[in-house]
């Protein structure tokens, strides 16, 4: 299996979890491919963060917000006209996310 970043050139993506370890890898690497990024998560969960010391959101749109809110996530949705959504938000302590499934 390959996987070509030359796909994601001149592509609008909408990643959901965008200021966390992972998601701030990600948009790195969409960025760097070329793609037009708009991230759509809660404040970085740290202080310095990767998503801070990369300066990830020099190079794309950052929304901070929260996915459990409706309204604000579509109203940055319909903003990106996103062609590929990838979705990382979550809680990522397993344990909590099954005393609190709806955090």
């Amino acid at each position: 299996m390959s996987f070509d970043l030359g796909f994601y050139k001149g592509k609008k993506v909408f990643v959901t979890g965008h200021t966390g370890f992972k998601g701030s890898w990600l948009c790195r690497i969409l960025i760097n491919a070329g793609a037009q990024v708009t991230g759509y998560s809660l404040p970085a969960p740290t202080t310095p963060s990767l998503f801070e010391i990369a300066g990830v959101e020099l190079n794309m749109t950052s929304v901070i917000g929260d996915i459990r809110d409706y309204d604000a996530l579509k109203k940055a949705f319909d903003a990106a006209q996103p062609e590929i959504v990838l979705h990382l938000a979550a809680q990522p302590i397993v344990r909590d996310s099954y005393k609190d499934p709806r955090y």
